[in-house]
C-alpha cells in the first residue's frame, strides 16, 4: 500500500479548505490513514500565523494525529547527496530525504522544487 508524506503547503490548503473538490477528497484518504509529516512541516506549521483561534486549534490536532518522523542518520545521508546534486533549500531537502528514506510518495503543490530529485515520488492534489 502507498503511503504518503505531506508537505507543508498540502497541509494548510488542505486546513483551510483551498483544495479542489479532487484533492480533498484525495487528502481525507490520506489523512483516515494517518498522516505522516516531516519534523520540518511540524514546525512550519507551529510558525503558520493565523488570526483564527479555530485554525491554530485544526493545526495543533492535526500534528497531535500525525506520525512525525524525525532527522535520522539515514535522511541526513539522502539530504546531503540531494543538495549536492541540486540547488535546493535545506528544509525542502529535509523533507524530500524524509520520503526517500521511508519510501514514501511526496503530496505538494511545490512540485518545481522537488521534481528534479532522482527517484522521488510526487503526487500534486491541485493535479487530481
Amino acid at each position: 500500500m502507498e503511503q504518503f508524506l505531506i508537505d507543508t503547503n498540502c497541509v494548510s490548503d488542505y486546513l483551510s479548505a483551498s483544495l479542489p473538490e479532487k484533492g480533498i477528497r484525495f487528502m481525507d484518504s490520506v489523512f483516515d490513514k494517518g498522516p505522516q509529516i516531516s519534523v520540518i512541516t511540524q514546525i512550519e506549521l507551529l510558525c503558520w500565523n493565523t488570526p483564527e483561534k479555530g485554525r491554530t486549534n485544526d493545526v495543533k490536532n492535526f500534528i497531535a494525529d500525525s506520525s512525525i518522523f524525525e532527522i535520522t542518520p539515514d535522511v541526513v545521508i539522502q539530504c546531503v547527496v540531494i543538495r549536492k546534486g541540486k540547488k535546493i533549500k535545506t528544509p525542502d531537502a529535509i523533507i524530500a530525504a524524509t520520503a526517500l528514506s521511508n519510501g514514501f510518495t511526496l503530496v505538494t503543490h511545490n512540485e518545481k522544487d522537488f521534481k528534479h530529485i532522482p527517484k522521488l515520488k510526487i503526487i500534486n492534489p491541485y493535479l487530481l
